[in-house]
């Protein structure tokens, strides 16, 4: 197995990185440029595994499409392919996808009159769709598991014939994904409505030609944030960031700002981060992340760092990701000395012995891990197990590092 091992003197960061289009963003914007061709062009596209692999089945001609271990891949193509009439696909992805729940999802267009047949375990990828006439009407979904249900088939939604309304029941999770649909449909000019836990799709009848430049991707932006909390003095730029952003990730800003010290400043769409004189370290930090939980692993790695003891929760989603998330970063943090107690929804950092010598850290196949760990070699000896997983969400992710100063020497186990 291939290794980076991380090394670097700078503690002053200084430089400009590039991060391309969110990967959320591009996803659903790449669905409904395939609903509506001709009217939607989108510019600064993410350049990530996980919009490659949703891209490539959009245009495929092939009956079986393996979409890899992109979650969002699965889920959206789910509903986009369970309304193109007469077109039937095998729909399925890596080991890991296939133990990754989607009955919900499949359950809810069923109901709707979608023909979707389970290849395996009941409740599970491989999915065998027959593509459709689905009318609409109306449907409750659980929102308590995965905002992807729920946005795959807002997507969608606008091409029933009688539009949608959407009951979300029991409690939201992962609110800010569920929003930035909601406005990218109002963008590209459908008819939809949000009030409380009801959202309202109307059939589609004429949209004008929208030109749509991405905003480039917060979470990947992320890692920068916690690479500045670690150093002593830094002045990056990142592309393209607005301040009006529609991805929910963007409350990084406020959290560097308030516990860790990192200020931001927005000038002709970009990021400038530098870090604050410290006037006192923070003690203890609480955080509810369930809006935003892709954040949630740089921020642990963060206070590990630092040594600041925080309880992270809201976190209930983290556990159908690429891995059990909070179980990985348990396992990995006891390597480096750190004990944490994990919940379904919670993790604690409460101890902080950090062992000197050079620790090996296992990716589980999952892109945060990797990118996560990897800020913490700015202050302690880190060397990443299976390190290009990161093409995933970011595949420039270890060049823009060199770019920082940063040098790496691969290896192999």
């Amino acid at each position: 197995m291939d290794y980076l091992k991380l090394q670097t003197n700078n503690f002053f960061l200084k430089g400009k990185i590039n991060i391309t289009g969110s990967k959320s963003e591009s996803n659903r914007l790449l669905i409904l440029k395939a609903l509506y061709p001709n009217i939607i062009n989108i510019k600064n596209i993410s350049n990530s595994d996980d919009t490659y692999f949703l891209k490539k089945a959009l245009f495929t001609t092939k009956k079986v499409i393996n979409i890899n271990h992109s979650g969002t891949a699965m889920r959206f193509l789910t509903a986009f392919f369970s309304i193109k009439k007469n077109k039937e696909i095998l729909l399925t992805g890596s080991y890991r996808m296939q133990e990754r729940p989607i009955s919900i999802l499949v359950e809810t267009l069923k109901k709707l009159g979608g023909k979707i047949f389970y290849e395996k375990k009941k409740g599970y990828p491989p999915l065998r769709i027959i593509g459709s006439n689905l009318l609409g009407g109306t449907i409750s979904i659980d929102a308590n598991l995965s905002s992807q249900y729920i946005s795959a088939i807002m997507l969608i939604a606008s091409q029933f014939q009688n539009g949608l309304k959407i009951f979300l029941s029991k409690k939201i999770t992962s609110l800010s994904y569920i929003k930035m649909t909601f406005n990218i449909l109002k963008k590209i000019g459908i008819n939809v409505y949000w009030k409380k836990n009801i959202l309202l799709i109307k059939k589609n009848n004429i949209l004008k030609n929208k030109k749509i430049l991405i905003e480039s991707d917060w979470s990947s932006a992320s890692y920068y944030y916690s690479l500045v909390a670690f150093c002593k003095k830094a002045n990056l730029n990142l592309k393209f960031f607005t301040k009006k952003s529609i991805q929910g990730d963007k409350v990084i800003t406020n959290i560097y700002n308030s516990f860790f010290n990192v200020k931001t400043f927005f000038k002709k769409k970009k990021l400038i981060l530098k870090k604050k004189r410290i006037k006192r370290k923070k003690k203890y930090i609480f955080l509810y992340l369930n809006s935003t939980p892709d954040i949630a692993q740089t921020i642990v790695i963060t206070c590990a760092g630092l040594k600041i003891k925080c309880f992270l929760t809201g976190l209930e989603t983290l556990k159908i990701k690429e891995t059990d998330r909070l179980k990985a970063l348990k396992i990995e943090l006891f390597k480096l000395g750190i004990k944490s107690i994990k919940t379904n929804n919670s993790l604690l950092l409460n101890n902080f012995n950090f062992k000197k010598k050079n620790m090996y850290i296992y990716t589980y196949d999952d892109h945060r891990m990797a990118m996560s760990f990897s800020t913490l070699s700015i202050i302690y000896p880190i060397s990443i197990l299976d390190p290009y997983v990161v093409s995933k969400s970011y595949p420039n992710f270890w060049i823009d590092l060199k770019k920082l100063g940063f040098f790496f020497k691969k290896k192999q186990l």
